[in-house]
């Protein structure tokens, strides 16, 4: 057999293999019971988001009014308290003994008074009797002046006296009102928020000691630039998401725009009241959302959205029904669905609510 001969049963033969092997695709998975919708462009307010922190409406640091060393702190955080509660007790020593020495001094002052006031009332009654005497010439010009003096002396005695025991009267109050410092009291009813000393630690005028907070009342301080400072009006009603409380909006209004900006970012504080909730607590991170008006954009249901890790994406159902897995971008969300910035365009449809089911590379058997 010669070569020409052989290659060609060679060729013969891998012509009639390839012919008798076919390829079989399988078919996709279909899936029934999918819905499906269509990505549609929607009017959405247009918004400048500004961060900020939530404070309490009312607040105060108490402190003491004086130097001493601290006896009792009565209260610790989380505390409850009423206007006018003792919170801290100051080591009362010094100023007591101060009470105590213009308490003497205050009666000494009395005595004074008392006997400089009958001295002058005895002066003022032989006066009398001395003019009736002089018109009579019952007695000297000599005599009457003498006794004109001594009544005039007496009163003026009468009035050193009463200056002395205002005086002492004053200085028992500055001595009340030391002692009244030795006691840090609440200012209004709230909760005790931090507690900066504990007793045997010297107190100091002005020196913080508690922080204590009107409860109920919360407001969030945002920092708005001053490029979007003119979106912020007072009385207005700007909605405020607070991250640990959920996406939900609060209701704010705008109570306070502090018209000094802040040196260093150039950003302005507006302050945001907000609706009473029982979940707000000073500190909380929060956004507040000032509007510019409306804009077209892409927005799709938040159940169309796949999460896995850090990425998102979402079902894609083709012209041929077949079901295929891309990722987005997205932006704010919203009551009516959230944004897309990328990923899809007007007119793709999307598999509105997958759950957890893997749809990818299946087949949609109908819309």
């Amino acid at each position: 057999m010669n070569l020409k001969l052989i290659l060609a049963i060679s060729s013969l033969a891998l012509l009639s293999a390839c012919n008798a092997t076919k390829t079989v695709s399988a078919a996709p998975e279909a899936v029934s019971g999918v819905q499906v919708g269509s990505v549609d462009s929607k009017s959405m307010p247009e918004i400048s988001e500004s961060v900020g922190t939530v404070h309490a409406a009312e607040s105060a640091q108490a402190s003491a009014q004086m130097m001493g060393t601290i006896l009792a702190v009565n209260v610790h955080e989380g505390d409850k308290v009423r206007r006018g509660q003792v919170l801290v007790v100051l080591d009362d020593a010094q100023p007591r003994a101060g009470l105590e020495r213009s308490q003497a001094a205050m009666n000494a002052a009395d005595h004074e008074a008392q006997a400089a006031d009958s001295e002058y009332a005895l002066a003022q009654s032989t006066l009398k009797r001395f003019e009736m005497l002089y018109e009579r010439k019952s007695v000297s010009p000599q005599e009457y002046d003498e006794v004109k003096t001594r009544a005039q002396s007496a009163a003026a005695r009468s009035d050193l006296a009463h200056s002395g025991q205002a005086q002492a009267k004053a200085a028992m109050s500055q001595a009340q009102t030391a002692l009244e410092y030795t006691r840090v009291r609440a200012p209004f009813d709230g909760v005790v928020t931090e507690r900066r000393m504990d007793p045997g630690s010297l107190a100091s005028p002005g020196m913080p000691i508690l922080t204590i907070e009107a409860g109920g009342r919360f407001r969030l301080e945002a920092e708005l630039d001053e490029q979007n400072l003119a979106l912020a009006h007072m009385g207005e009603s700007v909605p405020v998401r607070i991250d640990s409380l959920g996406s939900t909006a609060l209701d704010g209004k705008v109570v306070q725009i502090v018209p000094a900006a802040n040196s260093a970012s150039r950003s302005f504080t507006v302050k945001i009241e907000l609706p009473a909730n029982a979940q707000l607590r000073s500190g909380l991170f929060g956004r507040a959302e000032f509007s510019r008006g409306q804009r077209d954009a892409l927005v799709i249901p938040a159940t169309a959205v796949v999460k896995r890790g850090q990425m998102q994406s979402v079902y894609v159902v083709g012209s041929d029904s077949l079901v295929s897995l891309r990722y987005v971008t997205l932006g704010t969300a919203r009551e009516g669905g959230i944004e897309v910035l990328s990923g899809l365009t007007a007119g793709d449809h999307i598999v509105l609510a997958p759950g957890e089911r893997d749809l990818g590379g299946k087949k949609i058997e109908a819309r």
